[in-house]
């Protein structure tokens, strides 16, 4: 019998080379996860049961406003499960408004502050009444939601508000909670579960912290593997899978996309004079923001603007999030290593290991 493999995000991507079929490649190529006919039929058949779940049936429809390669695959699903589907993706509210009117949309399926991002803008911007749009159902997919979220919605929309987990490297459905403090719901046995954060090893016991880890037994290329998502919860009742609060390791979650720390260390490291620098994450409104403090070694380097720019540059290569750059005016000439400061409380480290002790 072969070992169980124990694979991260970074190790998923390693393999990408070499992985065959249809991929779904995160944003930033950090990961790929493999699928090949039947794979791609259980990841529809879980998807279109998360919106059945929801209350998605065959007189709705359905517009699905998330990034690749979530989008694709969900818009699929929908079409399976409701009378139309569409996927017009995560920019743009005017855009979204109108495909909604346009579409004659019953079900949104948006990530959950572009739903509450959604939301302000119709208010504030729009001077719309979110209740003229006619949805049902929201389905919110891809990141950790803010308290309270869930009935926040409910009550502005007057819809039905689910929340679904999915998988953090294929996009597709795993399980779903309706409230805002109800554990998750799994769409099938045998597929999600929860390891210790210092050991690779199911968690035991009840209270503490957890990673929720992928078990795909019956997929065709990692049916033997057990994959951690770098999302942690605060488990309560063992029997229980709780919702993710909190992320853990070489990635955050920004705005629904996983952001790789070693590449941005990678891609400073080239950068002269670069001595240290901090992620700064926040989410003061309706949206994550992130901004890259940078403090360089020498003065010269402080005001120059070509410096500035190379760094910019670097990160827009690296990722489609939108990083704002701050750079330090005290010079720091002792190298440090970069760091994360997440305002939000979602990332609890890179260190697992730490973090569990």
């Amino acid at each position: 019998m072969t070992p169980t493999r124990w694979l991260t995000r970074d190790e998923l991507g390693k393999a990408a080379r070499g992985a065959t079929g249809l991929l779904q490649v995160a944003p930033d190529a950090s990961s790929a996860w493999p699928l090949d006919a039947a794979d791609h039929a259980a990841a529809l058949g879980l998807t279109a049961r998360a919106l059945a779940a929801a209350g998605v049936g065959d007189r709705d429809r359905v517009v699905v406003a998330l990034g690749e390669p979530a989008g694709a695959l969900w818009a699929a699903a929908g079409a399976e499960a409701a009378a139309a589907s569409a996927s017009v993706g995560p920019r743009g509210r005017m855009r979204l408004h109108h495909a909604l009117k346009s579409l004659g949309a019953t079900t949104l399926v948006i990530t959950p502050t572009g739903a509450m991002d959604f939301l302000s803008r119709l208010h504030l911007e729009f001077l719309l009444d979110p209740l003229d749009l006619g949805l049902r159902h929201l389905v919110l997919v891809g990141e950790i939601a803010s308290r309270r979220t869930l009935s926040h919605l409910a009550g502005e929309f007057e819809a039905g508000v689910t929340e679904v987990y999915a998988n953090p490297y294929s996009g597709g459905a795993l399980a779903w909670r309706d409230s805002d403090t109800a554990p998750l719901t799994p769409l099938a046995g045998g597929l999600l579960g929860l390891a210790s954060l210092d050991k690779d090893s199911p968690f035991e016991g009840s209270g503490g912290l957890a990673e929720l880890v992928l078990t795909p037994s019956a997929h065709s290329a990692l049916g033997d593997a057990v994959i951690r998502t770098g999302q942690v919860a605060q488990v309560g009742d063992a029997a229980e899978i709780p919702a993710p609060s909190h992320t853990v390791g070489d990635h955050v979650l920004i705005r629904g996309v996983w952001l790789s720390l070693p590449r941005i260390e990678k891609a400073l490291a080239k950068i002269d004079g670069v001595s240290h620098w901090d992620l700064a994450i926040a989410r003061q409104g309706t949206l994550d923001s992130a901004t890259l403090r940078v403090s360089f070694n020498r003065q010269s380097l402080i005001g120059n603007p070509m410096w500035r720019s190379r760094i910019e540059q670097s990160m827009s290569a690296l990722t489609p999030i939108k990083l704002g750059v701050e750079v330090s005016g005290e010079v720091a000439e002792t190298a440090r290593p970069g760091t994360v400061s997440d305002a939000r409380g979602h990332h609890l480290g890179r260190d697992r290991t730490a973090i569990a002790h």
